[in-house]
């Protein structure tokens, strides 16, 4: 193989491989004389078939395989010898023209990773702001569960539901008058206003009695999850059981014990304890912002353009997906196109600071164990149907930009562990506000780069962080008392399992959280991805 450089500027590299048309027809004469003794023909002895029929009948196909294998085998040759790193996968092409009996000249073009010298971590100094949990915050959570614990007591049989009532019902649905799978339940509970139901069912049961029956039509979502009743008009046949108003919840040992527990006092420990964890995750936000500036502060090398579009392309997946289900979508795009160069800097700082921490870790040794990978994967697997999940875990262990893709957060938070545990360290008390505008005034800081700072302006509730930030992981861990309540009740998870409830976004109060700027999307560096060896046309199973 002869090996021609034709670009070697900045981190572009490209060469020009040159495989003779003997070593081509050596190789596919050894596959032929491998495979012959395997070969069965009419008028022959096994391994008898002359070579010359053999190459007629199955030259072409051989041909193709070892042409494959040989530019394979010959890339894999030239990043071993020259000693490339490449950032993604190189870009692989057979010369125009070729046909068999010719030399084959493949042309690779890679970026490959910029050379980047390992930090000292001495002197890292980082400030932690803690907020203590008061027993007011306790109470105020422990008021939300009661408001999504309700209770109810039999009105009379003579009222007619009205919105906040609760209803028991049986129902029957049916599409062009056949009753389709789910659609069938009996004593199930209800409560007028709640939009637990699709929409259009709650609102047609106002007025009605204990005893009454009815028959409703209403028209599946075009998005509802149930991809054969979507869109669908259906006819649902409703006896009403009974009608019940809510009653003061009063909180008390009987209502912890409603819940599941033993005791209030284990109630309010344990809000205390979540309370506890979602202001930690708040403290390692900022914490982890502060050390990412540092590092960007210090370091600026030339970062692969490949990995810079594919986290670009990331970020804005996620913006315009988030634009498109705000309430003003067409403002919401307008505003992230009038700022697309900022995103693009945005993924430049991203890939840089991945870059960064993946040459720290190394350095420090951080692994993620087999064990944690396993634990990633099989939480990962979760998102996908039943049937697809073992595909899923084949993909992942089949192809290495996947593995990468779904290493990365957890190595990237052990890297940064490593560093805080590095650093000095000095603790200041301040409120959840204190806290939450020290992260968004880390926000103003580097929304922008800095030939086009300006003052900040409140963002649209559709520039969220892209997806898979490690500040991600942080806030699901955080979530309020309120949303981690003890189990469910019964009533209200036999209502979740009938088809006609609408499985659209919860209605609960979000957890409250810094608000979602630019920066966000820096807190999640880029994983370096080691380039993918397998077939590109391999694909994961599609999500649920």
């Amino acid at each position: 193989m002869q090996v021609t450089e034709t670009t070697n500027k900045g981190l572009k590299r490209a060469y020009t491989l040159t495989i003779t048309a003997k070593e081509i027809d050596s190789k596919v004469a050894a596959e032929i004389k491998k495979i012959a003794p395997q070969v069965r023909m009419p008028g022959f002895r096994p391994g008898k078939v002359p070579t010359n029929l053999l190459r007629k009948m199955h030259g072409e196909q051989v041909h193709a395989q070892v042409l494959n294998d040989t530019i394979r085998e010959s890339v894999d040759s030239l990043m071993k010898d020259k000693e490339l790193r490449p950032a993604m996968q190189p870009q692989i092409e057979l010369g125009e023209g070729y046909e068999e009996g010719k030399d084959a000249e493949v042309s690779v073009a890679l970026e490959v990773l910029p050379q980047v010298t390992v930090p000292s971590t001495d002197g890292l100094k980082l400030e932690r702001l803690t907020v203590p949990v008061t027993d007011e915050q306790v109470d105020e959570a422990l008021e939300r569960i009661a408001g999504q614990n309700k209770s109810y007591k039999d009105a009379a049989k003579t009222r007619k539901a009205a919105e906040g009532d609760q209803l028991i019902i049986d129902f029957v649905g049916r599409v062009d008058g056949v009753e389709f799978e789910g659609g069938k339940a009996e004593g199930t509970p209800l409560v007028i206003g709640s939009g637990a139901f699709i929409p259009g069912f709650e609102e047609q049961l106002t007025g009605v009695k204990t005893g009454d029956t009815k028959t409703i039509t209403v028209t599946f979502p075009a998005d509802y999850q149930a991809k054969d009743l979507a869109g669908k008009e259906a006819e649902f046949d409703i006896t009403v059981q009974a009608v019940k108003t809510e009653t003061d919840t009063k909180i008390d040992e009987d209502f912890a014990k409603n819940l599941g527990l033993e005791s209030l006092e284990q109630l309010q420990g344990l809000i205390r304890g979540q309370l506890e964890q979602e202001t930690a995750g708040l403290t390692r936000t900022q914490m982890k912002r502060a050390l990412l500036d540092q590092l960007a502060a210090g370091h600026d090398f030339d970062v692969p353009e490949q990995m810079v579009d594919a986290e670009f392309d990331q970020i804005w997946q996620q913006l315009q997906q988030e634009a498109a289900q705000s309430d003003d979508a067409a403002a919401a795009m307008k505003e992230i196109e009038d700022e697309k160069d900022d995103y693009r800097a945005i993924a430049v700082r991203r890939v840089r600071l991945g870059l960064l921490l993946s040459e720290i870790g190394q350095d420090a040794g951080v692994q993620v164990s087999q064990q944690e990978m396993s634990m990633l994967m099989q939480q990962a697997a979760q998102q996908y149907r039943p049937e697809d999940r073992e595909r899923f875990m084949q993909f992942v262990q089949q192809e290495p930009m996947a593995a990468a893709q779904l290493r990365a957060p957890l190595y990237e938070d052990k890297v940064v562990d490593y560093l805080f545990d590095k650093a000095e360290i000095t603790d200041r008390e301040v409120t959840r506000e204190e806290l939450e505008a020290a992260i968004e005034a880390e926000d103003t800081a580097e929304a922008k780069p800095a030939a086009k700072k300006k003052a900040p302006a409140k963002k649209a509730a559709a520039k969220k962080a892209p997806a898979k930030k490690a500040e991600a992981k942080d806030e699901a861990d955080a979530k309020s008392a309120a949303k981690k309540a003890p189990a469910k009740k019964a009533a209200a998870e036999k209502a979740e399992d009938n088809p006609a409830a609408e499985k659209a976004p919860a209605k609960k109060a979000p957890a409250k959280k810094a608000p979602a700027k630019k920066a966000d999307a820096e807190e999640k560096p880029a994983a370096k991805k080691a380039p993918a060896k397998k077939s590109a046309a391999k694909k994961a199973p599609a999500k649920k």
